[in-house]
């Protein structure tokens, strides 16, 4: 495959410029890395207090601009000059925003007091699809990462530890819970439920499952059956092994082709250190 490509790139994809609408952590830096690496121009849209500043450094002036989150407006405007033919999702932004430190402009606002329901689901595809009006193709959010996603099987060396039917106890929660958009994560034990990802985010779920002090924890990762890939696709990073390995959580499932392991080398190498197993399931 060659560089400038991925599958999950639309056939007709061109040399336009691409729009990476940032958000916090290594995901939307490796998505940066990636495009500079398969030659592919793009312009930062970065959010104030939310985009790391190793990203923002890495983008020069003219090829970047700073909103603050909820300035939906300023956002299109900015996509619109830099004369983007793309755009792609990358990275979380802090969940609380939505309570308290959002900017809403006429524009967001509208958007917000139209959704009868407000989850990540709802509002990241009333912006992708805010984005589409003005011309802007969203893409695929695993685009250029198609090496960082989970395979299935065992990713890291050695003999499962896990039992398959408790694993597959997850998967059938974690799905349930991402079908219902609750989240997109579960951490079970031997048939039973500790802890289910809600609005909060993962890192506080394994928390809460480590205050059990128990063994035989699996933590699960699941996307939704019809999942819209512009936005909020699932990512398991270093941080997150950090986190179970605090926890006492020693096995991840981990959806192929679904999940994206960031730095997935350097990730199964650390998994390895900590004892930790990745499986890849389908």
């Amino acid at each position: 495959m060659p560089a400038a490509h991925s599958r999950f790139l639309p056939e007709n994809f061109d040399a336009r410029p691409v729009a990476l609408i940032a958000g916090k952590g290594r995901y939307p830096i490796l998505t940066a890395e990636k495009l500079r690496a398969a030659g592919v121009p793009y312009r930062l849209i970065a959010f104030a207090g939310e985009t790391e500043d190793e990203l923002i450094d890495q983008s020069p002036a003219i090829e970047r601009t700073e909103i603050k989150v909820g300035q939906l407006g300023k956002m299109l405007k900015a996509i619109e000059k830099f004369a983007c033919g793309y755009a792609i999702m990358a990275g979380q932004i802090t969940p609380k925003r939505l309570f308290h430190g959002l900017h809403p402009d006429l524009k967001a606002l509208r958007i917000l007091n139209s959704l009868k329901r407000t989850n990540a689901e709802t509002i990241f595809g009333a912006i992708a699809s805010e984005v589409e009006a003005i011309g802007v193709t969203m893409l695929d959010a695993r685009a250029w990462l198609d090496d960082q996603l989970a395979t299935e099987g065992l990713m890291t060396s050695g003999k499962l530890r896990a039992e398959p039917e408790f694993i597959e106890h997850g998967i059938a929660i974690a799905k349930g819970c991402a079908e219902l958009d609750i989240g997109q994560g579960a951490v079970v034990r031997k048939g039973t439920v500790l802890a289910v990802e809600a609005y909060e985010g993962t890192d506080p779920m394994l928390q809460r499952a480590g205050s059990f002090k128990t063994d035989g924890l699996i933590f699960v990762k699941a996307a939704k059956r019809n999942q819209d890939y512009r936005f909020d696709v699932p990512v398991f990073g270093s941080r997150t092994l950090e986190q179970m390995h605090e926890a006492g959580i020693q096995t991840a499932a981990l959806e192929v082709d679904r999940v994206i392991l960031l730095d997935k080398a350097e990730l199964i190498k650390k998994a390895k250190h900590l004892k930790i197993e990745l499986i890849g399931y389908a």
